[in-house]
């Protein structure tokens, strides 16, 4: 059965947009705007690691509520299978979501240096989170998804065990559609 062309349109437009904002999420100075704050006020330290520890919960819960709703649970779904009605939607989606948790998980690792304890425990999950870099490409294109699934669970429940060992709990916090573009 054809699909019209102004609904393939609408599709691919809006995929399209939500990718470019996935990717462009990382170009922020929020760090170094942090970094200068502190340095002016006299309790700097202090609320510095607070807010350290703040931002880590946000930023990896972010990450955590994006690949549970737009990857694990499609997944379970069996939404990923060749031959699926609604795959290649469920494929761009994960896609853009694994863009988005990559990049809310390395914001997350640089917010751990702030404080001490989180930067111990979430040291040697650097190169996990890295390596899911490349994933998210290899979802929109539905290279073998049981092990691209299997790699962003492990990191998350990994940076969840690691902040909680830290004292921050992290939570799946669902992003919105806007969170998604805007990074």
């Amino acid at each position: 059965m054809p699909v019209p062309i102004r609904r393939l349109a609408v599709a691919l437009t809006l995929c399209c947009a939500l990718l470019a904002g996935a990717t462009a999420c990382g170009t922020g100075n929020s760090v170094q705007n942090t970094a200068a704050v502190a340095a002016a006020s006299p309790s700097a330290t202090v609320e510095r690691q607070k807010l350290a520890k703040t931002r880590f919960v946000a930023n990896a819960s972010l990450a955590a509520g994006a690949t549970y709703q737009w990857i694990v649970k499609p997944w379970k779904a069996g939404k990923f299978k060749k031959g699926t009605k609604g795959r290649r939607l469920a494929l761009v989606k994960a896609g853009v979501a694994g863009a988005f948790a990559y990049n809310r998980l390395k914001a997350a690792l640089r917010n751990a240096q702030g404080d001490p304890t989180l930067a111990k425990a979430v040291a040697p999950l650097g190169a996990g989170v890295e390596a899911l870099k490349s994933l998210s490409s290899k979802l929109r294109k539905g290279d073998s998804t049981d092990a691209v699934v299997g790699s962003f669970d492990d990191i998350i429940n990994q940076v969840k065990s690691a902040g909680q060992s830290a004292g921050a709990d992290v939570k799946n916090k669902v992003p919105s559609a806007g969170q998604l573009a805007g990074g």
